[in-house]
């Protein structure tokens, strides 16, 4: 016998409008029970800081080239890359010279982005 599957809701980026949070970013989101996940398009040249934060990160460079900073390490990434990022693990990131976007999943929900 084979389970029934259940659909959950379902999205398309698409109908999710963007909004700006940054010089050079856009942001959409999806938030769920305990993840979320965000759709970042970023101008070329865009820099984000390095930061941490206790959710635990992983991300998909969906389009583009991008350096990330790894702790005391920098490395070039591009379309079909996945990094993970443990809770409080030292990152950021600076756009080459293309438009970039990167796909965040996020556990715990960032509350902050909420705001």
């Amino acid at each position: 016998m084979t389970a029934p599957v259940l659909l959950g809701n379902q999205y398309n980026w698409d109908s999710i409008p963007f909004e700006k949070i940054g010089e050079g970013i856009e942001r959409q989101m999806i938030v769920g029970e305990k993840m979320m996940i965000c759709r970042l398009r970023f101008a070329p040249n865009t820099v984000t800081p390095a930061h941490e934060h206790p959710h635990e990160q992983m991300t998909i460079v969906e389009k583009g080239k991008v350096i990330f900073t790894l702790g005391e390490k920098q490395k070039v990434f591009q379309a079909g890359d996945v990094l993970h990022f443990p809770s409080n693990f030292w990152h950021g990131a600076t756009m080459l010279d293309e438009e970039v976007i990167l796909i965040d999943i996020f556990s715990p929900i960032r509350e902050d982005f909420l705001k």
